[in-house]
């Protein structure tokens, strides 16, 4: 797909990986709807800096992702400010961080709600308005995009519905890329090590963040090069692109 001109559903992309992307689709020539659910002044702030390339438009539409009624909400307020979407990335995500023993059925269903089921029920309402008012002939492609982590292919048992539901969207990536071949293609970024959480700094990467065979940590922008390079590729679907130094050779443990 040649980005020049398409429009793109980017979710939680008002601040860092999904900062990057948005600013990466803009400059290959996509426009942006930024999604968030908190970060207001810092969408709007993005959506801002992106017009400033002329070439583009941007806008911040807000919402939550909490349901499946939810997911159409957002899909309905992004076509109101872009017209047909042509590309879907669903980085918005939580983290929460209990063993078995910790969970609770209240955080377990908030990772599950946010990080499984919004993408889902996501992927099917803008499947759905790829067809809806398309001209005669083939379907318009579509391509989605979904945010996973290099945990996918470990046990980190630190953060059990965490893993479990980005373990889902793993597979619902292939099921998807199935279902709605040839005219979506769905795939995969799987990053490792990015950036250090809100309030950290720099050496909590290398205090917390485990080993990497290459020695470095990707950055938000190696994150958004991977996420362009599968909505470029026309002939990849229901791929999964590990972004993470090779920290996932290592198994479990790191």
């Amino acid at each position: 797909m040649d980005l020049r001109g398409k429009r793109a559903l980017v979710t939680g992309g008002a601040v860092r990986i999904g900062r990057a992307i948005c600013e990466a689709l803009a400059a290959a020539g996509c426009d942006v709807v930024i999604h968030y659910r908190q970060s207001r002044d810092e969408a709007e702030a993005l959506a801002a800096a992106l017009r400033r390339n002329k070439a583009v438009q941007a806008w911040a539409a807000a919402g939550e992702l909490e349901g499946e009624e939810a997911a159409a909400r957002l899909m309905a307020a992004a076509c109101e400010r872009a017209g047909r979407l042509d590309v879907l990335v669903n980085n918005a995500a939580v983290f929460g961080k209990a063993d078995l023993w910790s969970t609770t059925e209240h955080g377990a269903l908030a990772d599950l709600r946010t990080n499984l089921l919004a993408p889902l029920f996501l992927i099917r309402a803008f499947a759905r308005q790829c067809r809806t008012g398309a001209p005669p002939g083939p379907v318009p492609g579509g391509k989605v995009v979904n945010l996973l982590d290099r945990r996918i292919v470990a046990d980190d048992t630190s953060c059990v519905p965490y893993l479990l539901s980005k373990k889902g969207l793993a597979a619902l990536t292939r099921l998807a890329a199935l279902e709605l071949a040839p005219d979506v293609t769905v795939n995969g970024v799987a990053p490792g090590p990015v950036l250090p959480p809100p309030g950290e700094g720099e050496a909590y990467l290398h205090d917390k963040a485990g080993r990497v065979p290459l020695a470095r940590y990707p950055a938000p922008a190696d994150i958004a090069r991977a996420v362009l390079f599968l909505l470029e590729s026309d002939a990849v679907t229901g791929q999964v692109l590990f972004v993470d130094g090779g920290q996932h050779l290592l198994g479990n443990g790191v």
